[in-house]
């Protein structure tokens, strides 16, 4: 099969291209670095040089690559977002969500793709409801101003995916990253912060967190090749409430966790 990847080097992307090449499929990836270029062109791997927001630069070697399905894996995040700083830390992957993928749907409709593929994420719902939520729950529209973009990017990119004209759109929603490269890796600053005291359990600490391993999430999505429609919350069948995952990962660590009052947390990370 024909797969157009935009978004190869990102923490899903590395492992993503690496189950494309080992089940035969020919995919070109796109990346605005030559560098990246070098290290991805390889068997089965033709990599293009390209801005994503190079309209007809994308246009072009979308039809030039003329695939089946078209991966939408890109994202800008920087290491670390801030509760109170959500729009902004996320600038520059919500203008991916929004502008990028207007611009790879209409190339990939061009070149006659028959599926898009996007990545979106689990954790924007409405925090009401029962603890385990489906797809079916209503995206978090009214959350505080401080993530308001952040949602309206997410909410913008799964309309536009699904609407598609003439083409099968499917929305994968993940849950938190974990594995190589991720902020619950070694060296990622979810440990580095529960070793300094600095990731309290909140209140109860009842919040709900679904997680999936990034291995585990690239084989969704190559299934999702084949199968599907519409939106999927592509999470672990074990979602664990914050007191007990921050709990277990100050344990491994030989610590214990902080713990605060809920207007505490609050007053420092915001509503």
């Amino acid at each position: 099969m024909r797969i157009f990847l935009a978004g190869a080097t990102g923490v899903i992307g590395r492992p993503l291209l690496t189950k494309l090449v080992d089940e035969g499929h020919e995919v070109t990836a796109m990346t605005r670095s030559p560098n990246r270029a070098v290290q991805l062109a390889g068997t089965n791997v033709r990599a293009v040089v390209t801005d994503v927001y190079d309209q007809d630069a994308v246009r072009r070697a979308m039809v030039d690559a003329r695939p089946e399905v078209v991966v939408h894996q890109m994202t800008a995040l920087p290491a670390r977002i801030r509760p109170r700083k959500v729009n902004a830390d996320s600038f520059a992957t919500n203008r991916l969500r929004t502008k990028g993928t207007q611009i790879l749907i209409e190339a990939a409709v061009a070149a006659g793709a028959r599926r898009l593929i996007a990545q979106s994420i689990a954790f924007v719902t409405r925090p009401e409801g029962p603890p385990i939520l489906d797809e079916s729950a209503p995206l978090y529209d009214d959350a505080p101003a401080s993530m308001g973009d952040f949602i309206a990017a997410v909410a913008e990119l799964e309309q536009r995916v699904t609407s598609a004209p003439n083409i099968d759109g499917v929305v994968l929603r993940y849950g938190f990253f974990y594995g190589p490269k991720t902020a619950y890796a070694p060296e990622g600053w979810v440990l580095a912060d529960v070793a300094r005291w600095r990731l309290p359990v909140v209140g109860e600490g009842s919040g709900m967190w679904s997680f999936v391993h990034v291995d585990d999430a690239a084989l969704a999505t190559v299934h999702a090749l084949r199968h599907g429609r519409g939106i999927y919350n592509i999470t672990d069948d074990d979602p664990a409430p914050s007191r007990e995952w921050i709990t277990e990962l100050a344990a491994r660590l030989n610590k214990r966790p902080m713990r605060v009052p809920l207007w505490l947390g609050r007053l420092i990370a915001g509503p």
